[in-house]
């Protein structure tokens, strides 16, 4: 796959075509191997209350994102995050977020936001384990929260998404990396 995800995003974009990728009933939302600079991808840290965590994200030389770092919890901080912000992503017909990742074994949250003027997320927290897994997170299971806190509000029903993200935040002081293959819906 590694490969062909490449060749299939130069020849779309010499002929205009729709770079969205439909593989055995999925859909690509981010390949890392594919995309040139991590276009769409930032990084939040505590820092934007004044805690001293830092976190990056980069790619390796096999074309894996690498999300990295340290999570302090002085100055009330304790998290790192990245997030990728799109076009709306049209779920529809699909019923997972799939993450193809090598992990640290330590606890992350998928993040989703449906609406760029929202300022809640639906969350799903899942265990990396130190070694390559699918994990397969059920989109209408993810419970929407705010800084942290469950919100009493149903569960993600929307037919779409508009931004993806990925935290760390165990209340612990420790590194983390997380290699990141693929994303995509089933």
């Amino acid at each position: 796959m590694k490969y062909f995800l490449p060749l299939f995003i130069l020849t779309s974009l010499l002929f205009g075509q729709d770079t969205t990728l439909v593989i055995k009933n999925g859909k690509i939302i981010y390949d890392f191997s594919s995309k040139n600079k991590l276009k769409g991808w930032n990084i939040v840290d505590d820092n934007v209350m004044g805690g001293w965590s830092r976190g990056s994200l980069r790619l390796d030389s096999k074309g894996n994102g690498v999300f990295s770092g340290y999570i302090s919890l002085k100055n009330y901080g304790g998290f790192s995050s990245i997030r990728y912000r799109s076009k709306r992503v049209d779920i529809n017909e699909f019923e997972y977020i799939v993450l193809k990742i090598f992990g640290d074994n330590n606890y992350y949250q998928l993040r989703i936001k449906s609406s760029y003027y929202d300022r809640h997320v639906y969350v799903k927290q899942f265990y990396a384990k130190d070694e390559w897994q699918e994990v397969k997170i059920r989109i209408k299971s993810m419970q929407p929260q705010f800084r942290g806190r469950r919100l009493n509000m149903r569960n993600f029903d929307d037919n779409s998404f508009v931004e993806l993200g990925i935290l760390i935040g165990n209340k612990v002081e420790e590194d983390f990396s997380l290699l990141i293959d693929h994303i995509l819906l089933k």
